[in-house]
């Protein structure tokens, strides 16, 4: 028995809310348990542990293929070495970014990501966006920007490491979507082919990485059993950040993505103030929280209308975008048995 169209819509909001409530949940978790173990526990090898999160991340993907959950497909190896590049780069300018710059301009920098996504859809997809899209982007950028930033100071070396980071970041996230839509794969079978070789190289070159910015090598550490624990903890929920991460980008391309995922910087503000008191909550934050919800309703509504944000497509590529298309619908299909 065939689903009627209301029901496949029905069926879809369900997964798209599915996903992005997998995601929020992974995501914050980890917050906090990287924050336990870097505050207490001292391991303050970031680097290094997003490695171990990309090892623990190809162990299951190695499993769940074992097992016939992920079906054999193919990416060349060129696009491979690109977006294992571009998130590489991400991962490493992040950290440094943090480091060199102020919480401030860091921030600032995080949400230059939504522009910079956005502009890479117009470019690369002709994508075409609203006015009523635009100004609600503008209004989420507005309130997490209340919320989150205070003192903004800026040097040179700091300004070219948030530049690599924002830059290499939106690549990164963009590439996720691109890469599903172009070789027809789901996000399960991307995941298992980019996994190991993030693993790899990010644990190679994590611990160089890591004294370079922490003066600290990853092993003099003195691991005890609770500190184990919690990395271990850490790498576990890491495998549901990474997947639902690649899940929600071909769902809903990297600029939703990136506006939805503020969202997640208002929980973390709450859990914050709920776990440990009321110095990161004022009125000023409350405001922005206010704005940034209100922006991402407005977002969610007038990019799904008419006109809010479609590809503008030539008489002589639509059959070329009718295939992308295709490909689309299928990258966001369930992904075997899981």
């Amino acid at each position: 028995m065939r689903m009627s169209p209301k029901s496949k819509e029905e069926n879809k909001v369900a997964l798209d809310l599915a996903a992005w409530l997998f995601n929020i949940v992974t995501s914050v978790g980890i917050i906090i348990v990287n924050k336990t173990l870097m505050a207490s526990y001292g391991f303050t090898f970031a680097t290094t542990l997003t490695g171990l999160h990309f090892a623990a991340t190809t162990v299951m993907t190695l499993i769940l293929k074992r097992h016939g959950y992920i079906q054999s497909s193919t990416l060349p190896v060129s696009d491979l070495v690109k977006f294992v590049l571009f998130a590489n780069f991400s991962i490493v300018g992040m950290n440094v970014s943090l480091m060199w710059n102020s919480v401030g301009f860091y921030q600032i920098a995080k949400l230059s990501m939504i522009p910079v996504s956005c502009l890479l859809e117009i470019v690369l997809d002709r994508v075409r966006y609203s006015r009523d899209t635009k100004l609600s982007i503008v209004v989420v950028l507005l309130g997490v920007a209340i919320c989150t930033v205070n003192d903004v100071s800026v040097n040179a070396k700091g300004f070219v490491a948030a530049v690599i980071a924002v830059w290499s970041t939106s690549l990164q996230q963009y590439f996720v979507h691109y890469l599903q839509r172009k070789h027809s794969i789901g996000s399960f079978n991307l995941l298992g082919h980019t996994a190991p070789p993030q693993a790899a190289s990010l644990l190679l070159v994590g611990p160089f990485m890591d004294y370079w910015l922490t003066s600290k090598r990853v092993d003099a550490y003195n691991y005890t059993f609770s500190s184990t624990m919690f990395v271990g903890i850490s790498c576990a929920i890491a495998i549901g950040t990474n997947l639902s991460q690649f899940i929600c980008i071909g769902r809903f391309t990297a600029v939703s993505f990136q506006v939805l995922g503020h969202m997640k910087t208002i929980l973390v503000l709450t859990l914050g103030f709920l776990f440990f008191g009321g110095e990161g909550l004022n009125l000023h934050v409350v405001v922005g929280m206010v704005i940034a919800v209100v922006g991402m309703v407005w977002y969610g509504h007038a990019s799904s209308q008419p006109g809010g944000k479609e590809r503008v497509s030539s008489p002589s590529s639509s059959n070329k975008l009718d295939e992308e298309a295709v490909a689309l619908v299928k990258s966001n299909e369930p992904d075997g048995k899981v």
